[in-house]
């Protein structure tokens, strides 16, 4: 299936892949899901592709998330069977970005958020700038992170992970840094001159390196900390607790803005959706792409019938009143058994990945 919205063609040595649907910020909907597993695939085969580049028109966002408005309109008429197509569909692109066999880098500016994370997010590797906001904030829909965004939260230091997920706090471009969603911090204005040396040599040196210095015609390395760097230590004792009313009781007792504030994001926030969140990201740690993949599906999957996704669709997207009517009154009415039950395993048909590929380059 082809989408106007992906422009993909090689340029000297690289494969070049563009989001072109600035006016949507760029949000991912099913056909694009698919030209873009179908580039993929092109320049894999292509031994004239050294490697792969993702960009994306406009500078508001590289991508905002997926298109859900068509996944609620079909859901609110009873139909399932698209929200998982479309699901399905995805995150097998989001698995071949992971395991792809030939660098990709990915430059990702304004949003990047959901479905934006899952296609920049598993890049080789993942250049931001001074404008980029990164965020999983599918809790605020009544669904749970996911295109590998649970794996990449159980691979963030500390309890960063719990934190990210049911808050979906954004996180600026040092700051997706220090979490593991992104590798190096290139104001925006030297993005062009780095492109072009890539499609040039299709080889990704010259690049600067994640663990090196920038390179001498980089500009300027930014030295600000993360913010997010001044409250870990909270972070990491209360979002270590074993369950979200636990967290709540913690955050309430805490003394600070910062506890305070927390506390009033996750009050907007599904309370089953951020039940479910907390034990996929403890699920997934330690495991590797696809059985985070295969268990977020388990969770989509279920999404229409099961979950606040539709309403929160409603209330965030459609309607736009930002007062979801919420499946739960709060935490503590989220029974262990509901979120074990969008965890367990499917009867419809699992994701079919494919076999390994031999010598990814990806995460």
């Amino acid at each position: 299936m082809s989408s106007d919205a992906i422009e993909a063609r090689v340029i000297g040595r690289a494969g070049r892949i563009h989001l072109n649907r600035p006016k949507a910020l760029n949000a991912l909907d099913h056909a694009m899901a698919l030209a873009l597993e179908a580039a993929l695939d092109a320049f894999a085969a292509d031994p004239a592709v050294g490697l792969v580049v993702i960009t994306a028109e406009g500078e508001r966002a590289f991508c905002a998330g997926g298109d859900v408005a068509a996944l609620w309109h079909a859901g609110r008429a009873g139909d399932v069977a698209t929200s998982q197509a479309f699901w399905r569909d995805e995150y097998r692109m989001n698995a071949k970005i992971a395991e792809f066999p030939k660098p990709i880098v990915a430059f990702m500016q304004g949003f990047v958020m959901g479905g934006g994370v899952g296609i920049g997010g598993h890049a080789g590797l993942r250049i931001v700038g001074t404008t980029t906001q990164v965020a999983m904030p599918e809790t605020g829909i009544g669904l749970v992170p996911d295109v590998g965004g649970s794996w990449l939260l159980s691979r963030a230091p500390g309890r960063l992970g719990e934190y990210y997920g049911l808050t979906g706090a954004r996180m600026s471009g040092a700051e997706a840094i220090l979490a593991g969603f992104a590798d190096r911090l290139i104001p925006e204005a030297d993005w062009p001159a780095l492109i072009a040396r890539l499609e040039a040599t299709g080889e990704i040196a010259g690049l600067p390196d994640p663990e090196a210095g920038p390179a001498p015609d980089a500009g300027p390395e930014p030295v600000d900390a993360p913010a997010i760097a001044a409250h870990r230590a909270v972070i990491d004792r209360i979002f270590a607790l074993p369950d979200l009313p636990a967290i709540l009781a913690a955050l309430a007792a805490e003394p600070g803005d910062f506890a305070a504030a927390t506390l009033a994001t996750l009050s907007r926030q599904s309370p089953l959706s951020m039940a479910t969140t907390l034990a996929l990201v403890r699920q997934v740690r330690g495991t590797d792409i696809r059985t985070a993949l295969d268990a977020e599906f388990r969770v989509t999957s279920r999404a229409v019938a099961d979950s606040d996704f539709l309403e929160g669709v409603r209330a965030q997207l459609i309607d736009k009143d930002r007062k979801p009517r919420w499946r739960h009154p709060g935490a503590s009415a989220v029974g262990t058994a509901e979120v074990a039950a969008l965890l367990a395993p499917l009867t419809v048909a699992p994701i079919d990945f494919g076999a390994p590929a031999p010598a990814a380059g990806g995460r």
